[in-house]
């Protein structure tokens, strides 16, 4: 197996376009930190035996695979030509040579790998930044993939409940009582899907825009209001009293609609986790750049271990219900897209607190009464 800088000068030679697939072993590193470095090269020899068995059954002759002694990373580069003259695989041929890779390397070694794959380019960064760019590929395709399972998941559950409930109303034995508290769920189901399809609409527009308008704005009272009468039918429900602290003239550098889905969310997941019969309290808090804006329930909070991954797509809390692991991560997605941070922590009444900090669009300060 060749080394990756031997790599780089055939494909230097090859031009650019020449797929690379990759495929990662973090158990080396991990294995060479508790074990030593012994440890890790027997395992490493294990996987690079697996490696290459598995490139065997699915690249051609004049492939290249490569690897460096002592790093966790294998590649192979699809450098023969095809029979039409074309360089490399189509995008799903390459898929699927990958995934066919990964899985015999997994097989063979019973370990995890982390696989990607991207097209050679020389000028822009090179052999290691390729490897890199693979790799971070990879890693976006598999929470993509984990990201609509759950969705998919998501989906069923309304999409069967919906179905059963109109099922029971073609029946004609069904009481005018009956017939209008199902059409009153059917309908709560329906809002509830809603929700999902806007929520995957909007995390699809912000892939395409790596920021915002900077000549957005959004008054502060305006979002605290969308989110006061968005929110009040689940208020109801549970029994939920939110509050609402002054807002004042704070104008934030964001889309007014984005501002408000955020405060949506936040809201609803606070009414959501929150106690049956308990309190939201929402406010803001202004520094000369920045507005803090707090959402604060009384429900059982988020331990410290899980602040940080509940705002991955398609990921929950283990405490409190059920969601759809979209809500958080199109918070943190429209916020970091404007410039802010969003975190979780404490709230005061013992549940969770999120916090939002966006920079401001002007220099007024808002006028917020302390809760």
């Amino acid at each position: 197996m060749a080394p990756v800088a031997a790599l780089a000068e055939r494909l230097t030679a090859a031009g650019d376009g020449v797929p690379l697939l990759v495929v990662r072993v973090p158990a080396l590193e991990r294995i060479a930190w508790r074990e030593g470095r012994r440890a890790a090269r027997a395992l490493e020899r294990r996987v690079a035996a697996a490696f290459g068995t598995a490139v065997a059954r699915v690249v051609r002759a004049d492939d290249l695979i490569a690897h460096d002694g002592g790093s966790d990373r294998f590649v192979a580069a699809l450098i023969a030509p095809m029979r039409d003259g074309r360089r490399g695989l189509a995008p799903l041929d390459v898929r699927s040579a990958l995934a066919r890779i990964a899985a015999t390397v997994e097989g063979l070694t019973h370990l995890d790998v982390d696989a990607g794959w991207t097209r050679y380019d020389a000028a822009r960064d090179g052999i290691d930044g390729a490897i890199a760019r693979a790799l971070a590929r990879g890693a976006q395709e598999r929470e993509r993939y984990a990201f609509f399972s759950a969705i998919g998941h998501e989906l069923r559950t309304p999409l069967a409940s919906i179905r059963g409930y109109l099922e029971t109303l073609l029946a004609d034995d069904t009481d005018a009582a009956t017939r209008r508290r199902f059409v009153g769920i059917a309908y709560n189901e329906s809002l509830r899907l809603t929700r999902l399809l806007e929520g995957m609409f909007e995390i699809s527009l912000l892939d395409l825009s790596a920021t915002f308008d900077p000549a957005a704005r959004a008054p502060l009272a305006g979002a605290f209001a969308a989110a006061a009468d968005a929110c009040a039918g689940n208020a109801r429900a549970r029994g939920t009293c939110i509050r609402f602290a002054p807002a004042g003239a704070a104008e934030l550098a964001i889309d007014a609609d984005r501002l408000a889905l955020v405060l949506i969310n936040l809201v609803d997941n606070a009414i959501k986790h929150g106690r049956c019969g308990g309190t939201v309290a929402v406010g803001a808090q202004g520094a000369p750049r920045t507005v803090a804006i707090v959402v604060d329930d009384d429900g059982p909070g988020i331990a410290p271990a899980e602040r940080e991954r509940i705002f991955a797509l398609g990921e929950r809390g283990t405490a409190g219900c059920d969601g759809s692991g979209i809500g958080l991560a199109l918070v943190r997605m429209i916020v970091e897209r404007a410039g802010g941070r969003v975190e979780a922590g404490d709230a005061p009444a013992g549940g969770a607190r999120f916090t939002v900090v966006l920079p401001r669009a002007s220099d007024i300060r808002p006028q917020v009464e302390p809760r």
